[in-house]
């Protein structure tokens, strides 16, 4: 008998008035979904996230050890590598989850972990306590550990990659001997600990740490006297709460945001943080950067396609749109997507209904459409490379966000916040900056942003050799902002050097303004304002 074989039908007895149900002559219970997801509901607020995804992996191990001996003994098997399979087809019979083998290294390890599509684990969770930062498939990981462990002989432990429950597009997992956890080993092995105890003491210690490192974050802030922004964001010009506050109002409508600035600003932190203010919270929040994907894969990946639809398509496979599905799509860099792409994005946005490569059929989406790009869209339509009739499906909310440059007082609270997370995760104990490196901050332009920011701040303590950063400790174009030389006598109001400025550049160029701009560091939305103040928009 192969694990192909196995079937609903004949494996599944009941009597149609009711009474005891039979799965593979076992009794078995028909048990609803959602029931189950507020048990792992209760499960974590009554005894905290570690300890529930202990108690629930364990289930899961003891479920699988189960099913796989009750395999063995009960089925005529053409081979051992069937009956090792058998497990994932009886979980997908079970209406658990379907599962996408990875191939293995050699034929005596027949897949190496497998991508998990349709996880009612994942589902329930999103459901019942929204989106994770961690991948949240305890009971299948602790199921499939112990049925590869029991049909291979050897201890092997499963742990999940990706995970719909956190915001990937699927779910993906890979066994592991126990040598090969390495660093997480100690993490791993603690979910199979039997022993309540030794957990409820793990529990009381995590606990304990996370509340003193709440209050550390609490006395950090008040210290420089922040206003904390949901979603990690710490924020002091007036721009940047207006951005937030933008942000959660349209979080509670549907309809379709494009956030627009330059890269670094922040802005798939902000789509994130739409998403958590939002009713769709508790559904996927599926991100895909457009201009990273090859052209000839992006439609499938977008819109998924069907077994044989081209080469390497070996089976039917959702795309992103369906993934994402009563949740949240989060397009970046949308000015990458190629033309052919467009008209089909246009069409699912339009219709809410998608249609994978190779096939005839359409299918109906439930999907907010959150998009971001650091080009200028009113010039790419101009230039006919961006359709016009797209962009304003896309802009139904614009939100821009502005560069660092233009919100310094944003600068020193974001460098002394991204400081202390530094100092924590490398263990330095860096206390802060001199007075110097504070005015080269402060004078740098950062055409990176905040990521930029945050990489300087990182290096800087890496390399620091005292106990503040100091100016040697950033990097050459950071410590190399000169000061302005100023001659007594010929001081003129900084609003007209500006303009000078600007204007010679503008004439520099030829009136290129998209070229002037990026020469400047300026976004176009900035240098189009400032030469209608000038009255030169024209040019």
């Amino acid at each position: 008998m192969r694990a192909d074989d196995l079937d609903l039908r004949e494996l599944l007895e009941f009597h149609p008035q009711g009474g005891v149900i039979r799965f593979a002559e076992e009794r078995a219970l028909i048990l609803d979904a959602v029931a189950l997801g507020l048990l792992r509901k209760e499960l974590i607020e009554t005894l905290g996230l570690t300890a529930a995804k202990g108690v629930l992996t364990r289930f899961g191990y003891a479920h699988g050890w189960r099913t796989a001996g009750m395999l063995k003994e009960d089925f005529p098997w053409d081979s051992e590598s069937e009956w090792r399979k058998a497990g994932a087809r009886f979980h997908e019979l079970q209406g658990v989850v379907s599962v996408e083998p990875i191939p293995g290294p050699d034929d005596r390890f027949i897949f190496r972990g497998a991508i998990w599509h349709d996880s009612y684990e994942a589902e329930q969770h999103l459901l019942h306590c929204g989106q994770a930062e961690e991948p949240v498939c305890w009971t299948l990981c602790g199921y499939a550990s112990a049925h590869m462990t029991y049909t291979f002989g050897q201890e092997l432990f499963c742990v999940e990659e990706k995970c719909v429950g956190k915001g990937d597009a699927y779910c993906k997992m890979i066994a592991c001997t126990r040598a090969e956890l390495g660093e997480a080993a100690p993490a791993v092995l603690s979910l199979y600990q039997k022993d309540l105890a030794t957990v409820l003491e793990a529990v009381t210690g995590a606990l304990k740490q996370t509340e003193q490192e709440l209050h550390s974050r609490r006395k950090e802030l008040h210290g420089l006297g922040l206003f904390e922004a949901p979603a990690g964001m710490i924020v002091q010009s007036e721009a940047m709460k207006r951005v937030i506050t933008l942000t959660r109002r349209v979080a509670k409508v549907d309809s379709t945001v494009l956030f627009t600035g330059e890269s670094g600003v922040g802005k798939e932190r902000l789509a994130r943080f739409l998403h958590q203010e939002s009713p769709r919270a508790h559904r996927p929040f599926i991100a895909i950067n457009c201009g990273a994907v090859p052209e000839n894969l992006l439609e499938s990946e977008l819109f998924g396609h069907t077994k044989g639809a081209f080469t390497d398509a070996v089976r039917d496979r959702q795309g992103l749109f369906e993934a994402a599905n009563g949740g949240t799509l989060f397009l970046d860099e949308v000015g990458e997507l190629p033309q052919a792409t467009q008209v089909k994005l246009l069409r699912a946005i339009q219709e809410r209904e998608v249609r994978r490569v190779g096939e005839n059929k359409v299918r109906p989406i439930n999907v907010r459409i959150v998009a971001a790009t650091n080009r200028d869209l009113g010039e790419e339509v101009a230039a006919k490379r961006f359709r016009e009739d797209l962009y304003y499906r896309l802009r139904v909310v614009p939100v821009v966000i502005p560069p660092l440059r233009e919100r310094k007082e944003d600068i020193l609270p974001l460098a002394r916040t991204l400081l202390a997370a530094a100092s924590r995760r490398l263990r330095r104990k860096i206390t802060g900056f001199t007075p110097t490196v504070l005015q080269q901050l402060l004078r740098y332009h950062w055409p990176g942003n905040v990521r930029e920011l945050e990489n300087t701040v990182e290096r800087a303590v890496a390399l620091a050799t005292g106990d503040r950063v100091d100016v040697e400790d950033l990097p050459d174009e950071v410590k190399g902002s000169p000061l302005v030389t100023v001659v007594p006598g010929t001081i003129r109001p900084l609003e007209e050097v500006e303009r000078g400025y600007i204007l010679a550049a503008l004439q520099a160029n030829g009136g290129n303004k998209t070229k002037t701009a990026q020469q400047l560091g300026l976004s176009s939305a900035t240098l189009f304002r400032k030469l209608r103040v000038y009255g030169a928009d024209a040019r």
